[in-house]
């Protein structure tokens, strides 16, 4: 897959088949919409390309509303990577750039830039200035420019349309499993391993501290969860703990793994870190003691679920 990091660094006289849209989440939904884009381009000898937007459009028209993402531009990357896809253009969203009219945008970007051949969108897809654009409208610029357009249907799982913001509201809540149905893959955090207060060690619980440096990264609710990690071609479970670390009066909030028969110091190491289930909610103890007791049964169930996942 190639990627161009600005619409202006593209250049090709190859023949697209083009989707289009943020994919944050790179769900289940998204995936549909990319198979059959790279199935089309496929027999059509064409180059199926994705164009994709960062920061997220919500980000930039409304300021006011902090919309946290399922996941980093890095992370979205390496999922598309395994799509197949031929290109990826991440365009920079801004203001000026939403500006752009539907005419404007087919004709100048679609056409003159990308020479598309055909435009395939998911069901709800609308762009150009305050929205203008939609599919009949799109229907009616490719036979203008000389291009096909097709709508791709809704993907429904027990009745429900899968889109990102169900997914996001899925993971603030907890829902983990319900957010990774959704997904297709286990919901991720990448970040790297710093240097704690080791006070984990010091009950038998050693914890890697994990960074997340990207603010706008969607991290689930408080509590305690189910994980595992590729570290050094080996996969290490463990469970994770979000919160404020009451217990010893913590001030700011830390996500903590404790990784299950696993002792090599990862300080300074990026890890990716993917969540299984929900544990419970973050507590406060009245004693360490009562903490490290509360901490074993942790492992306990873990370990219960762990086994069911390896050997079912």
């Amino acid at each position: 897959m190639e990627i161009f990091n600005d619409l202006s660094t593209y250049k090709s006289t190859t023949k697209t088949f083009v989707t289009i849209g943020t994919f944050d989440g790179v769900h289940i939904g998204h995936q549909k919409v990319l198979k059959n884009l790279i199935k089309n381009a496929k027999s059509n000898n064409a180059a199926p390309l994705l164009l994709t937007f960062f920061p997220h459009p919500r980000m930039v028209l409304e300021k006011d509303k902090e919309i946290k993402l399922i996941n980093t531009i890095d992370e979205r990357i390496s999922l598309l990577k395994k799509t197949g896809l031929k290109f990826l253009i991440i365009q920079k969203f801004t203001k000026e750039y939403a500006n752009k009219t539907a005419l404007n945008f087919v004709k100048n970007i679609l056409v003159d830039k990308l020479n598309i051949s055909k435009l395939i969108i998911g069901y709800d897809h609308q762009f150009g200035k305050d929205r203008e654009g939609n599919f009949s409208q799109l229907k009616e610029y490719g036979q203008q420019f000389n291009f096909t357009v097709e709508e791709i249907s809704q993907l429904n799982i027990d009745s429900i349309t899968v889109s990102s913001t169900k997914i996001r509201k899925a993971i603030e809540k907890g829902k983990i499993e319900k957010a990774n149905s959704y997904l297709g893959y286990n919901f991720m955090i990448t970040g790297e391993v710093v240097k704690g207060k080791n006070l984990g060690e010091k009950i038998g619980f050693p914890t890697a501290n994990l960074n997340v440096s990207e603010t706008y990264k969607l991290i689930p609710k408080t509590g305690a969860y189910i994980v595992k990690s590729e570290i050094e071609n080996d996969t290490i479970f463990g469970m994770m703990n979000i919160g404020y670390r009451p217990t010893v009066s913590g001030k700011h909030q830390t996500i903590e793994i404790h990784f299950f028969d696993f002792n090599k110091n990862l300080y300074g190491a990026n890890i990716q870190v993917e969540v299984l289930k929900f544990l419970r909610d973050e507590q406060n103890f009245n004693s360490i003691e009562n903490l490290k007791n509360q901490l074993q049964k942790d492992k306990q169930k873990s370990l219960k679920y762990i086994n069911g996942l390896l050997f079912d």
